[in-house]
């Protein structure tokens, strides 16, 4: 059947609309502030995302009513692809000191919720340009929900498929259904945006960093304003605001809205939230006890630094508080291992999510059972759900094409002259979309600004494969799924 890309074009083109006016807001500011390069940047740039947009609107007008699976891959990739080029422009025309190669990092960073950066200084930069950065953030966390909630399912991404809206249900017409859940899961997201804003401007940050925080906080993303990331506001209590925003952050938003409704059991009888709680608990205890055993903290201290930078690592927010990479080894290794688990499907979270654990945990358990007693019938369950084999194998696949684009990448990263602690960290954190590595040069208390060109490009690409749950790309990628 031949691909009419007519919807997809237009969907695209409609998003790279709404992009251009989200521009506005940060030229409103450094306008107002009197940073006149950068507000003509923004306005510039808005301006021309805007024509760009528009002629592929117009030129593209079509009835979006129904996708098919590859139009969904194509649309996926695409929007997000084009919106990464969008959102470079005005960080490239800023005079902020960006390269083509350096804004596309930031800008992807951004959008993927990352929250690696290349850009020192700032505290001095103008604000809407800070501003630009969080709006890219929280733009890429609403879009990540909706993209994993209503088209993930229909292609059975890496086991997404046990998300379906509506059991049972192979219809084509996915933008409809995004369209639906997209109300609900944006208002909840709105909330939580709004009440994080107001408690930072409680404990006493001014508008525009609570504002920023606010929204690199509900999308997991982590850029900051300050280059000491959270570390400048601890002594105001912000810290505590922000881990308990970013484990809402890591939470299905669709639960939330069942809640909402009156399914107040929704979230505390998700077999994801329970584990994902779980991890949080056990990661924070080990790692209070190592600051505890080695006399660095004392008690209160070691459990509020244990608690946040274990939470904003696992859930992908990249805040930090301090630099960890000088607790020791063991804590580097701990730090190490978090980058790879992820919060719940249906979060602004990123890297392996925590069902994908579960689901293979119950996979490995039945085929040890199995061979205890082979005539025995098994069958995995989830939520009190039956998990068929083919979600099992989309699990298992998305494991082994993670963890092969992370070897390949890392190694790549090595060959081009990283040492070993930033070649494996940056692979990690790159493509879980979490943010620092570990290490002098990209560890909490460092950027990626020092880093070659090709180790960004290849970083950056770490961060949108992984972003898009790295078989999305690798489909989109493979002749196979352009001959159809």
């Amino acid at each position: 059947m031949p691909l009419n890309l007519r919807p997809v074009l237009f969907a695209i083109g409609v998003m790279v609309m709404v992009l251009a006016g989200a521009m506005l807001i940060p030229a409103a500011i450094d306008a107002t502030h009197g940073h006149t390069q950068s507000a003509s940047a923004f306005m510039l740039s808005a301006i021309l995302t805007l024509f760009f947009g528009t002629t592929l609107a117009l030129a593209t007008r079509a009835e979006v009513e129904s996708l098919s699976p590859r139009g969904a891959f194509i649309l996926t990739v695409g929007a997000w692809l084009a919106l990464s080029i969008a959102g470079a422009l005005p960080l490239h025309l800023s005079g902020q000191g960006l390269d083509w190669t350096d804004a596309m990092f930031e800008s992807v960073s951004g959008l993927t919720t990352t929250g690696s950066t290349v850009v020192s200084g700032l505290d001095d930069r103008p604000p809407g340009f800070i501003v630009w950065r969080a709006i890219l953030q929280w733009i890429g966390g609403i879009g990540i929900i909706v993209t994993a909630m209503a088209f993930w399912p229909m292609l059975g991404v890496g086991g997404m498929q046990l998300f379906r809206l509506e059991s049972g249900d192979n219809s084509d017409k996915v933008l409809p259904r995004a369209t639906q859940l997209a109300a609900g899961i944006s208002i909840v997201y709105l909330v939580l945006t709004f009440i994080c804003f107001a408690l930072y401007m409680a404990v006493g940050m001014d508008w525009i960093h609570a504002l920023c925080h606010a929204m690199s906080t509900l999308s997991t993303g982590g850029f900051s304003a300050s280059d000491n990331s959270m570390g400048n506001y601890v002594h105001l209590g912000a810290d505590i605001i922000t881990t308990v925003f970013m484990i809402l952050a890591s939470l299905p938003f669709v639960l939330f809205v069942a809640a909402a409704r009156g399914n107040i059991r929704a979230l505390t009888g998700d077999a994801q939230v329970r584990g994902f709680l779980l991890v949080i608990v056990i990661a924070t205890l080990s790692l209070v006890l190592l600051l505890w055993a080695q006399g660095s903290h004392e008690e209160g201290g070691a459990l509020r630094q244990a608690s946040f930078n274990a939470v904003s690592i696992i859930t992908g927010t990249g805040f930090a508080t301090t630099d960890y990479s000088q607790w020791g080894p063991i804590a580097q290794a701990m730090f190490f291992a978090f980058m790879f688990i992820g919060g719940c499907a249906g979060s602004t979270t990123c890297s392996v999510k925590i069902f994908r654990y579960q689901i293979a945990s119950s996979a490995m358990r039945r085929y040890m059972e199995n061979l205890l007693r082979p005539n025995a019938v098994r069958t995995i369950r989830y939520n009190n759900r039956a998990v068929d084999d083919s979600a099992v194998h989309s699990v298992f696949g998305f494991f082994f094409a993670f963890f092969a684009v992370y070897a390949i990448s890392a190694a790549l990263l090595s060959a081009i002259g990283l040492d070993l602690t930033t070649a494996l960290s940056g692979a990690a954190t790159s493509l879980a979309n979490v943010g620092p590595g570990l290490g002098d040069i990209i560890g909490p208390a460092g950027t990626f600004e020092s880093l070659s060109d090709r180790a960004k490009w290849i970083l950056t690409f770490n961060m949108f494969i992984g972003r898009l749950e790295v078989l999305a790309v690798l489909v989109f990628l493979t002749p196979r799924f352009w001959r159809g």
